[in-house]
Protein backbone atom coordinates (compact mmCIF):
# COMPACT_ATOMS: atom_id res chain seq x y z
CA UNK A 1 0.00 0.00 0.00
CA UNK A 2 1.32 3.60 -0.36
CA UNK A 3 3.34 5.43 1.71
CA UNK A 4 1.29 8.63 3.50
CA UNK A 5 3.48 11.91 3.63
CA UNK A 6 0.80 14.54 3.91
CA UNK A 7 -0.10 14.89 0.26
CA UNK A 8 -3.17 12.76 -0.12
CA UNK A 9 -6.47 13.35 1.54
CA UNK A 10 -7.18 10.99 4.25
CA UNK A 11 -10.25 11.45 5.53
CA UNK A 12 -12.61 7.98 5.64
CA UNK A 13 -9.32 6.13 4.86
CA UNK A 14 -7.10 3.91 7.10
CA UNK A 15 -3.75 4.47 7.90
CA UNK A 16 -0.97 2.58 9.26
CA UNK A 17 1.38 4.48 11.49
CA UNK A 18 4.36 2.30 12.58
CA UNK A 19 6.60 3.16 14.69
CA UNK A 20 10.00 2.77 13.32
CA UNK A 21 12.74 3.85 16.13
CA UNK A 22 13.07 3.20 19.60
CA UNK A 23 10.85 3.38 22.48
CA UNK A 24 11.45 7.17 23.48
CA UNK A 25 11.20 8.32 19.90
CA UNK A 26 7.35 6.78 19.71
CA UNK A 27 6.50 7.97 22.87
CA UNK A 28 7.88 11.62 21.49
CA UNK A 29 6.46 11.33 18.46
CA UNK A 30 2.88 10.23 19.44
CA UNK A 31 1.42 13.64 20.23
CA UNK A 32 1.36 13.79 16.58
CA UNK A 33 -1.03 10.57 16.38
CA UNK A 34 -4.13 12.75 17.25
CA UNK A 35 -3.29 15.34 14.27
CA UNK A 36 -3.61 12.67 11.71
CA UNK A 37 -7.20 11.50 13.30
CA UNK A 38 -8.53 15.01 13.07
CA UNK A 39 -7.65 15.04 8.93
CA UNK A 40 -10.46 12.17 8.66
CA UNK A 41 -8.34 9.06 9.32
CA UNK A 42 -8.92 5.93 10.96
CA UNK A 43 -5.74 5.36 12.69
CA UNK A 44 -3.80 2.28 13.06
CA UNK A 45 -0.99 2.76 15.62
CA UNK A 46 1.89 0.36 15.65
CA UNK A 47 4.43 0.31 18.58
CA UNK A 48 6.62 -2.08 20.56
CA UNK A 49 4.74 -4.07 22.10
CA UNK A 50 5.75 -2.40 25.84
CA UNK A 51 3.84 0.60 24.92
CA UNK A 52 0.87 -0.37 23.65
CA UNK A 53 -1.32 -0.31 27.11
CA UNK A 54 -0.01 3.65 27.46
CA UNK A 55 -0.37 4.76 23.93
CA UNK A 56 -3.65 3.18 22.98
CA UNK A 57 -6.08 5.34 24.82
CA UNK A 58 -4.47 8.45 22.35
CA UNK A 59 -7.64 10.79 20.78
CA UNK A 60 -8.43 8.77 17.36
CA UNK A 61 -6.39 5.63 18.12
CA UNK A 62 -9.08 2.98 16.62
CA UNK A 63 -6.47 0.10 17.32
CA UNK A 64 -2.98 -0.18 18.87
CA UNK A 65 -1.13 -3.30 18.00
CA UNK A 66 2.17 -4.74 18.50
CA UNK A 67 5.59 -4.46 16.69
CA UNK A 68 5.46 -6.32 14.53
CA UNK A 69 1.92 -7.92 14.40
CA UNK A 70 0.73 -11.67 14.65
CA UNK A 71 -1.61 -10.40 11.35
CA UNK A 72 -1.00 -6.79 9.50
CA UNK A 73 -4.90 -5.30 9.20
CA UNK A 74 -6.14 -4.02 6.40
CA UNK A 75 -5.29 -0.90 5.20
CA UNK A 76 -5.01 2.21 2.45
CA UNK A 77 -1.47 4.43 3.85
CA UNK A 78 1.05 3.51 5.90
CA UNK A 79 3.32 6.12 7.51
CA UNK A 80 6.57 5.62 10.01
CA UNK A 81 6.34 7.66 12.99
CA UNK A 82 9.42 9.61 12.47
CA UNK A 83 7.71 10.91 9.31
CA UNK A 84 5.18 13.30 11.20
CA UNK A 85 7.38 16.25 12.41
CA UNK A 86 7.76 16.42 8.48
CA UNK A 87 4.54 16.02 7.27
CA UNK A 88 2.99 18.72 9.52
CA UNK A 89 6.53 20.82 8.61
CA UNK A 90 7.55 21.47 12.67
CA UNK A 91 10.12 23.97 12.93
CA UNK A 92 10.92 24.67 17.26
CA UNK A 93 8.48 27.27 17.35
CA UNK A 94 5.72 24.81 15.96
CA UNK A 95 5.86 21.51 18.30
CA UNK A 96 3.04 20.42 19.42
CA UNK A 97 2.48 21.25 23.03
CA UNK A 98 4.63 18.40 24.68
CA UNK A 99 2.82 19.28 28.42
CA UNK A 100 0.98 15.99 29.80
CA UNK A 101 -0.50 14.70 25.61
CA UNK A 102 -0.65 11.12 26.84
CA UNK A 103 -3.67 9.48 27.40
CA UNK A 104 -4.85 9.92 31.18
CA UNK A 105 -3.54 7.37 33.24
CA UNK A 106 -5.94 4.89 35.60
CA UNK A 107 -7.05 6.35 38.80
CA UNK A 108 -6.72 3.19 40.45
CA UNK A 109 -3.05 2.42 39.23
CA UNK A 110 -2.41 5.97 40.64
CA UNK A 111 -3.84 5.68 43.74
CA UNK A 112 -2.35 1.81 43.89
CA UNK A 113 1.39 3.95 43.69
CA UNK A 114 0.22 6.44 46.37
CA UNK A 115 -0.60 3.89 48.85
CA UNK A 116 2.88 2.15 48.17
CA UNK A 117 4.97 5.34 48.96
CA UNK A 118 3.56 6.24 51.83
CA UNK A 119 3.97 9.92 53.48
CA UNK A 120 5.37 12.22 51.31
CA UNK A 121 7.57 14.13 53.66
CA UNK A 122 10.38 14.72 51.69
CA UNK A 123 11.50 15.23 47.77
CA UNK A 124 11.26 12.51 45.66
CA UNK A 125 13.17 11.84 43.54
CA UNK A 126 13.26 8.69 40.73
CA UNK A 127 16.24 7.46 38.98
CA UNK A 128 17.65 6.20 35.89
CA UNK A 129 21.29 5.84 34.98
CA UNK A 130 21.22 3.69 32.15
CA UNK A 131 19.53 2.29 28.83
CA UNK A 132 19.92 -0.41 26.50
CA UNK A 133 23.01 -1.75 26.03
CA UNK A 134 22.35 -2.82 22.96
CA UNK A 135 22.47 0.77 21.86
CA UNK A 136 24.89 2.26 19.14
CA UNK A 137 26.02 4.98 21.77
CA UNK A 138 25.53 3.28 24.98
CA UNK A 139 29.22 3.97 25.77
CA UNK A 140 28.24 7.81 25.64
CA UNK A 141 25.00 8.51 27.11
CA UNK A 142 24.76 5.62 30.08
CA UNK A 143 26.47 5.77 33.11
CA UNK A 144 27.28 3.47 36.34
CA UNK A 145 24.90 4.01 39.22
CA UNK A 146 28.48 4.81 41.32
CA UNK A 147 28.47 7.99 39.58
CA UNK A 148 25.39 9.01 41.52
CA UNK A 149 26.71 8.31 44.55
CA UNK A 150 27.79 11.93 45.08
CA UNK A 151 23.67 13.19 45.35
CA UNK A 152 22.34 10.56 47.42
CA UNK A 153 23.15 12.27 50.96
CA UNK A 154 21.09 14.24 50.19
CA UNK A 155 17.76 14.87 52.48
CA UNK A 156 15.18 13.28 49.45
CA UNK A 157 13.88 10.07 49.00
CA UNK A 158 15.30 8.44 46.09
CA UNK A 159 13.51 5.88 43.68
CA UNK A 160 15.22 3.74 41.45
CA UNK A 161 13.01 3.62 37.24
CA UNK A 162 15.87 1.01 36.70
CA UNK A 163 14.20 -1.33 35.04
CA UNK A 164 17.22 -3.95 34.36
CA UNK A 165 19.92 -3.21 36.51
CA UNK A 166 23.50 -4.22 34.61
CA UNK A 167 25.78 -6.55 37.10
CA UNK A 168 28.24 -3.98 37.81
CA UNK A 169 25.31 -1.52 39.46
CA UNK A 170 23.59 -4.43 41.44
CA UNK A 171 25.98 -4.15 44.16
CA UNK A 172 26.27 -0.40 44.70
CA UNK A 173 22.01 -0.85 44.65
CA UNK A 174 22.50 -2.89 47.49
CA UNK A 175 24.97 -0.56 49.29
CA UNK A 176 22.91 2.11 48.91
CA UNK A 177 19.60 1.16 50.99
CA UNK A 178 18.60 5.09 50.72
CA UNK A 179 17.44 4.10 46.95
CA UNK A 180 14.30 2.65 47.03
CA UNK A 181 13.76 -0.13 44.52
CA UNK A 182 10.02 -1.11 43.42
CA UNK A 183 10.93 -2.11 39.83
CA UNK A 184 9.67 -5.49 39.71
CA UNK A 185 5.97 -3.60 40.23
CA UNK A 186 6.66 -1.98 36.94
CA UNK A 187 5.53 -4.63 34.44
CA UNK A 188 4.63 -1.80 31.50
CA UNK A 189 4.65 1.97 30.85
CA UNK A 190 1.62 2.41 32.44
CA UNK A 191 2.88 1.61 36.05
CA UNK A 192 5.77 3.25 35.51
CA UNK A 193 4.06 6.66 34.56
CA UNK A 194 2.16 6.09 37.24
CA UNK A 195 4.62 5.92 39.27
CA UNK A 196 6.58 9.12 38.12
CA UNK A 197 3.15 10.77 38.61
CA UNK A 198 3.94 10.57 42.58
CA UNK A 199 7.31 11.79 42.30
CA UNK A 200 8.32 15.37 42.29
CA UNK A 201 11.53 15.23 39.98
CA UNK A 202 12.98 12.17 37.78
CA UNK A 203 17.03 12.48 36.78
CA UNK A 204 17.47 10.48 33.69
CA UNK A 205 19.87 10.08 31.44
CA UNK A 206 18.80 10.07 27.33
CA UNK A 207 16.61 6.95 27.32
CA UNK A 208 12.49 6.19 27.06
CA UNK A 209 12.02 7.33 30.87
CA UNK A 210 13.35 10.51 29.97
CA UNK A 211 10.49 10.92 27.37
CA UNK A 212 8.15 9.14 29.35
CA UNK A 213 8.58 11.55 32.22
CA UNK A 214 8.65 14.91 29.92
CA UNK A 215 5.59 14.02 28.15
CA UNK A 216 3.92 13.45 31.30
CA UNK A 217 4.68 16.91 32.53
CA UNK A 218 6.78 15.57 35.39
CA UNK A 219 9.76 17.66 36.08
CA UNK A 220 12.62 16.24 34.69
CA UNK A 221 16.10 16.92 34.42
CA UNK A 222 18.29 14.97 31.79
CA UNK A 223 22.00 13.98 31.88
CA UNK A 224 23.67 14.50 28.25
CA UNK A 225 27.37 13.69 26.61
CA UNK A 226 28.64 16.45 25.02
CA UNK A 227 27.25 15.41 21.41
CA UNK A 228 23.61 14.61 21.82
CA UNK A 229 21.29 13.37 20.36
CA UNK A 230 19.94 15.71 17.40
CA UNK A 231 16.59 16.09 19.49
CA UNK A 232 18.22 17.89 22.14
CA UNK A 233 19.52 20.29 19.97
CA UNK A 234 23.19 22.40 21.45
CA UNK A 235 23.70 25.40 23.65
CA UNK A 236 20.45 25.83 25.39
CA UNK A 237 19.61 23.87 28.64
CA UNK A 238 15.58 23.60 28.36
CA UNK A 239 13.32 21.18 25.59
CA UNK A 240 11.24 23.19 22.71
CA UNK A 241 9.66 19.29 22.86
CA UNK A 242 8.77 19.23 26.70
CA UNK A 243 8.60 22.03 28.71
CA UNK A 244 9.65 20.56 31.98
CA UNK A 245 12.46 19.38 31.41
CA UNK A 246 16.17 20.37 32.00
CA UNK A 247 19.11 19.45 30.26
CA UNK A 248 22.34 19.01 32.23
CA UNK A 249 25.24 18.77 29.26
CA UNK A 250 28.73 17.53 29.45
CA UNK A 251 31.37 20.48 28.69
CA UNK A 252 34.19 19.47 26.65
CA UNK A 253 35.59 17.18 29.00
CA UNK A 254 33.34 15.05 28.12
CA UNK A 255 32.99 13.29 31.61
CA UNK A 256 29.81 12.94 33.89
CA UNK A 257 31.39 14.32 37.19
CA UNK A 258 30.80 17.49 36.64
CA UNK A 259 27.53 16.93 35.60
CA UNK A 260 26.76 15.34 38.64
CA UNK A 261 28.18 18.09 40.80
CA UNK A 262 25.68 20.57 39.48
CA UNK A 263 22.92 18.34 39.17
CA UNK A 264 23.81 17.86 43.23
CA UNK A 265 23.99 21.88 43.69
CA UNK A 266 20.21 22.32 42.03
CA UNK A 267 18.95 19.50 43.81
CA UNK A 268 20.02 20.65 47.03
CA UNK A 269 18.36 24.26 46.39
CA UNK A 270 15.45 22.47 45.68
CA UNK A 271 15.32 20.59 48.78
CA UNK A 272 16.00 23.31 50.16
CA UNK A 273 13.50 25.35 49.14
CA UNK A 274 10.84 23.12 49.50
CA UNK A 275 11.51 23.14 53.11
CA UNK A 276 11.30 26.47 53.40
CA UNK A 277 8.00 26.48 51.87
CA UNK A 278 6.92 23.22 54.36
CA UNK A 279 8.21 25.75 57.28
CA UNK A 280 6.15 28.57 56.38
CA UNK A 281 2.90 26.64 55.86
CA UNK A 282 3.36 25.17 60.17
Amino acid sequence: MPRWLGEEPIEGKAILIVADEGLGDSIQLARYVPMVAARGANVILVVGRALCPLLSGLPGVTKCLSNPPEEWPDFDFHCPISSLPLIFGTRLDTIPSGLSYLPRLPESRVETWKDRLGPHRKLRVGLVWSGNPEHAKDYDRSLPLGDLVPILDLDAQFFSLQKDVRPRDKATLLQHSGIVDLTKQLTDFVETAALISCLDLVITVDTSVAHLAGALGCATWILLPYTPDYRWLLNRDDSPWYPTVRLFRQTATREYASVIERVRAELAAQILARSREADLAV
